[in-house]
């Protein structure tokens, strides 16, 4: 398949196009600086159009209509005179059910295309979109959503005029997503398609999240980033590091037995962490009554030693780096970690809670 994506140096553009080459479709380009001769020329022998040129922050009034309605038109009449049945995507706004300069443009855009279909039977999907968020967008352009994750990130202020304003989001990969899908399916007629899902969130909210994911860095506490809309917004942000911001430092603590690093903490599944030992050298001699930890030797050997605080039963068992084991700890039940090999010991360890100086819930096993 070849497909025509007008408006490819934009933010939706560029994503579109990696996407196209992980699919192996052939993509040609209609960029700003290309006239009518250019867009008629690239039409040729293309499946599919991506119509995602327009124009959305102009110098002046007058552009909305050229770059969005007049553009269009142009789009339109090739079509017609080429007497192909070439489908095409366009992403409009919601905006464009509202009577400001940029939706008015980009409602008569739609109509340009709906006319299209009418006449010539070409498959048209028409997509209003509201606020597009992800890599590769720009500051103070595409959404605020690039814009707090650009100024947060770089330490610069952030404006908000009312911070209970609620936007609407659709995240980049998931608006791609549904591009793709359509290609694949290709219905007739015109269509409205709607991207899910879509997102609320407050311009307040928004921006407290965004500090808290440049907090972490500190306070070492992760945001829920796996799912949704956190998800979305962390990649966002991320994307927005410059390449010297892309490591950070932790605390070492470090004495004669070895050292331990704390790595990662979530606020309610607990906290990741590490420890080395020297040959020779016993952690632990503790026990917990709720808390519990699993232990992963990565390098090293072990001998792990697990004692009842009641009953004084014992177990006693070994691992090492070569053999990944999970080794949990029980409570009531006391451990310790010994490195009974020639080299340094490693060991990762996941606690199932934040350690809590005030209340540690670790005590240490003394013989009776």
């Amino acid at each position: 398949m070849r497909v025509l994506v007008t408006g490819a140096n934009g933010f939706i553009g560029k994503n579109l196009l990696v996407h196209l080459r992980e699919q192996g479709i052939e993509a040609v380009y209609f960029t700003r600086e290309m006239g009518q001769a250019d867009l008629a020329a690239k039409l040729g022998g293309v499946d599919f159009v991506f119509h995602l040129a327009g124009v959305n922050r102009p110098k002046e009034m007058g552009e909305f209509a050229e770059g969005n309605t007049a553009l269009t038109r142009q789009l339109c009449g090739l079509i017609r005179a080429s007497a192909r049945q070439i489908p095409v995507l366009f992403t409009s706004s919601i905006q464009a059910e509202t009577d400001n300069p940029y939706g008015v443009s980009k409602r008569a855009a739609e109509d340009e295309l709906v006319a299209l279909s009418q006449e010539t039977g070409v498959p048209v999907y028409l997509y209003r979109l509201p606020n597009v968020f992800g890599k590769w967008s720009r500051p103070s352009y595409n959404s605020v959503v690039a814009t707090f994750c650009h100024n947060i990130a770089n330490d610069l202020p952030i404006q908000i005029n009312d911070p209970a304003s609620i936007i609407r989001l659709v995240y980049i990969d998931d608006v791609i997503g549904d591009f793709l899908r359509l290609l694949k399916v290709l219905p007739g007629g015109v269509q409205w398609p709607e991207v899910s899902p879509s997102y609320t969130i407050t311009v307040g909210g928004l921006a407290e999240q965004i500090k808290l994911f440049k907090a972490s860095r500190e306070s070492m506490v992760t945001e829920a980033v796996g799912t949704g809309l956190t998800r979305a917004l962390y990649s966002t942000y991320l994307s927005f590091l410059r390449p010297d911001q892309f490591t950070y430092g932790v605390t070492v603590h470090a004495d004669s037995r070895g050292r331990f690093v704390e790595l990662l903490k979530t606020r309610d599944s607990g906290q990741f962490s590490f420890f080395t030992a020297h040959p020779g050298i016993t952690r632990g001699g503790h026990y917990h009554h709720s808390k519990n930890e699993k232990f992963l030797v990565v390098q090293g050997t072990a001998r792990f030693c697990f004692r009842h605080v009641e009953t004084g039963a014992t177990h006693e068992l070994m691992t090492e780096g070569d053999i990944p084991t999970i080794v949990e700890t029980v409570p009531g039940w006391s451990h310790d970690i010994t490195n009974v090999g020639n080299n340094e010991m490693i060991v990762m360890l996941w606690a199932n809670e934040i350690f809590d100086r005030e209340h540690p819930d670790t005590i240490v096993y003394k013989v009776h």
